[in-house]
């Protein structure tokens, strides 16, 4: 459907008025365990939609972030607690699926700036290659409050009419916290 997102309940309302495919987006270089370079809100003219994934191309320069430019393609969702649409990378919306992002407990962000990934390597070092955590903390991108990465097949978020066993715990010891 050609300008479809025009349409897409989740951008209604966030349109330029004079400029009917473009919105702001919140772009950044990573989360605050990847760089110390802040978010910024840019122009993006949106070119296409697989969802709620939207594509679009960078309107306006970003004063200090190096890995956004103008006249970019990126790509992009509607993120509960942000006040514009957030950029998302190919590495995020390939591991996005396998982990539940609860909101951060003070502006109720629903997404990641990073890869899960990336996250656990840059906040745990030393590990060994093959460690894959069950749940993990974030700093919220937005706002520093904290954000729950819990991998979806964790034990610890079984349905309550399966609730993690003694025989399931005992697979690691209580401190560890990767598989």
């Amino acid at each position: 459907m050609t300008n479809g997102w025009r349409t897409h309940a989740q951008l209604a309302g966030r349109f330029h008025p004079d400029h009917p495919d473009d919105v702001q987006v919140i772009v950044h270089d990573g989360g605050p365990r990847i760089t110390q370079a802040r978010p910024e809100a840019v122009w993006v003219t949106v070119t296409a939609m697989d969802g709620d994934v939207f594509r679009g191309r960078v309107h306006n320069e970003p004063q200090q972030l190096k890995r956004v430019r103008l006249g970019e393609g990126i790509r992009f969702l509607v993120a509960a607690g942000a006040p514009h649409p957030v950029l998302v990378t190919e590495k995020y919306l390939r591991e996005r699926d396998t982990w539940t992002v609860h909101p951060c407990d003070k502006c109720g962000l629903s997404e990641l700036f990073d890869a899960p990934s990336e996250l656990f390597a840059a906040t745990f070092h030393g590990l060994p290659p093959d460690a894959q955590p069950e749940m993990f903390t974030a700093f919220c991108p937005l706002c520093s409050g904290a954000q729950v990465v819990e991998l979806k097949t964790s034990s610890l978020s079984a349905p309550a009419h399966e609730p993690a066993t003694a025989v399931t715990r005992a697979r690691r010891p209580w401190w560890r916290f990767w598989k």
